[in-house]
């Protein structure tokens, strides 16, 4: 059999609501690596917090973080890497329309430097994975660099506001996705930037044939990601949006959605039942 290439999201797709790997899944997808097949992680994590699921499941292959607006090798000094940011000057700009909305907050992120513009216990602990260097204060005076991504934390009935508002005014400059989890958050990066655009970048370097990839998913930043996919599979506790686009919905990150659709597509025959019986 061809090799195929197994994209996986993270939060609500392959990470439980603990955020682990279920022993199930990941003996799945350990069998598959040994028969040739490849993993890679496509996330809206930097890679400094999703490194630590990249060695658990010992992957030689790149990683897309930043939903695609950084495209890197962690073993391979001669892949180049891709990486898009915003303009200095429209980060600045949209700062302030958003702070006119009042939101909640904003972080910016600058290579391994994270800025959060209040300061919040909670999304400083978040944000902490990885040893970064974290400041708050003003946006507007600390960020002097151009960030690969701002996140936007707003009240629930103000999501839909914030999105509308930046569709009308920076539709040809960013693109904008909703993150379910660990926050719920607005991630805006450079506009045309996508987990489907890094998957795309790697694919030769990989030598897969487009039509032998697999991809998972949940929410809307994993929308292009699943379309371009050949199977895009969308998990059973993701967005409706994301399930009408899809191949096909398997059960929820909880449930080993990955891991039961992949022994079933690949018939690997590894038995669910004994394995969720031996760890109870």
């Amino acid at each position: 059999m061809e090799p195929y290439l197994i994209c996986l999201d993270l939060d609500g797709t392959l990470l439980t609501d603990e955020k682990v790997i279920s022993p199930y899944t990941k003996e799945v997808l350990t069998h598959l690596q040994q028969q040739g097949h490849q993993l890679m992680i496509a996330t809206g994590r930097p890679y400094r917090a999703s490194q630590i699921y990249y060695h658990e499941l010992n992957m030689d292959t790149p990683v897309v973080n930043f939903n695609g607006a950084f495209v890197h090798h962690p073993k391979d000094a001669h892949f180049e890497p891709m990486h898009e940011v915003l303009d200095i000057d429209l980060s600045k700009n949209i700062i302030e329309s958003l702070n006119d909305y009042g939101v909640t907050n904003i972080i910016a992120e600058v290579k391994d430097y994270v800025f959060i513009n209040n300061f919040d216990q909670k999304l400083f602990d978040g944000f902490s994975m990885g040893n970064p260097k974290v400041e708050t204060g003003n946006l507007l005076h600390s960020l002097t660099e151009s960030p690969t991504s701002i996140l936007v934390e707003a009240e629930e009935f103000m999501i839909p506001r914030v999105k509308q508002m930046l569709t009308r005014f920076y539709a040809e400059n960013i693109e904008h996705r909703r993150w379910g989890s660990p926050f719920p958050v607005i991630e805006i990066v450079k506009q045309g930037i996508s987990k489907a655009r890094g998957i795309d970048y790697v694919k030769s370097h990989l030598g897969i044939d487009r039509n032998h990839i697999i991809a998972f998913g949940d929410e809307d930043n994993d929308l292009e990601m699943i379309k371009y996919a050949k199977h895009g599979i969308a998990m059973g506790n993701g967005l409706d949006e994301l399930k009408h686009v899809a191949n096909q919905i398997t059960h929820s990150n909880n449930e080993d959605g990955i891991g039961r659709y992949l022994n079933a597509y690949f018939q690997l025959n590894i038995p669910y039942e004994e394995t969720v019986k031996s760890r109870i």
